[in-house]
C-alpha cells in the first residue's frame, strides 16, 4: 500500500519569509479545493512519565504568536502540557500530498479570550463543554446523556451558557515548522523554518 505521489516540487525562493504566511497560502489552498476539515490537526503531547499520546484536535486561530485550540483543562492532553509544554501538531492533508508539522510550546490562552471563543460555539457544544469531564471514566453513555439533558434543562436555547472555568484555550508558540511536499521516488521536499535568536526565521532543507 504506497502511493506514488507525482506533485510539483517546493523550492526555497517560492516559499514566503516566514512560516506564518506559508501556512496561510497552504492552508488557503486546502481549503480552496474543499479538503474536509483542513483544520484538523494531529497534537502530541508527552506526560511526566514521558508516555507520549496523540489525539486530533481543530485549529481554532492562527497569527504570528501561534496556533490556538481549545479544550478541558482537565483533560489528559491538558494534564499533559501542564507537566510539559513541549508540543507538536501534524496537519496531515493527504490528498494534496502535504503536511505541516510544527514543534513548539503551548500556554494558555487568558481567561479573555477563552471566553469569547466559548461563545461563538453551538448552544450544544457549550453544554457539552460542561457535561463531559475529559479524559475521566464514566460509567455508562446513559450518565453522560443524563448530565447532558440536566444542562440543557437549566439552560435552554435561549440562556447564555457561561464558560466553564475548567475549559479554556492553548497557544502553540512554534520553534520550528515544517513544510512536507509528497515528490516521486519518495524524494519529498522537506522545508524547515527553526526560529532564531530576536525571533528571526531561518529555512533549511531536510532529506526525506
Amino acid at each position: 500500500m504506497r502511493a506514488r505521489y507525482r506533485s510539483e516540487g517546493l523550492s526555497e525562493d517560492e516559499l514566503a519569509p516566514d512560516p506564518i504566511t506559508q501556512f496561510g497560502r497552504w492552508f488557503a489552498a486546502a481549503v480552496e479545493i474543499g479538503l474536509h476539515e483542513p483544520n484538523a490537526m494531529v497534537l502530541s503531547t508527552v506526560d511526566d512519565h514521558g508516555v507520549p499520546s496523540s489525539r486530533t484536535v481543530l485549529l481554532k486561530e492562527y497569527d504570528e504568536r501561534g496556533f490556538v485550540f481549545f479544550t478541558h483543562y482537565g483533560s489528559r492532553k491538558g494534564r499533559d502540557i501542564a507537566a510539559n509544554p513541549r508540543v507538536s501538531l501534524l496537519f496531515p492533508w493527504h490528498p494534496i500530498a502535504r503536511q505541516v508539522i510544527v514543534s513548539g510550546t503551548a500556554r494558555r490562552t487568558d481567561r479573555g479570550e477563552s471566553a469569547r471563543y466559548f461563545r461563538t460555539r453551538p448552544h450544544g457544544s457549550q453544554l457539552g463543554a460542561w457535561a463531559s469531564e475529559q479524559s475521566e471514566p464514566v460509567a455508562s453513555r446513559e450518565e453522560l446523556d443524563r448530565r447532558y439533558a440536566a444542562l440543557a434543562e437549566r439552560y435552554p436555547e435561549a440562556e447564555d451558557v457561561p464558560a466553564p472555568p475548567q475549559w479554556g484555550g492553548f497557544r502553540v508558540e512554534p520553534e520550528t515548522v515544517e513544510f512536507w511536499q509528497g515528490r516521486e521516488n519518495r524524494l519529498h521536499d522537506r522545508l524547515r523554518y527553526r526560529r532564531g535568536e530576536g525571533g528571526r526565521w531561518t529555512l533549511e532543507r531536510l532529506c526525506p
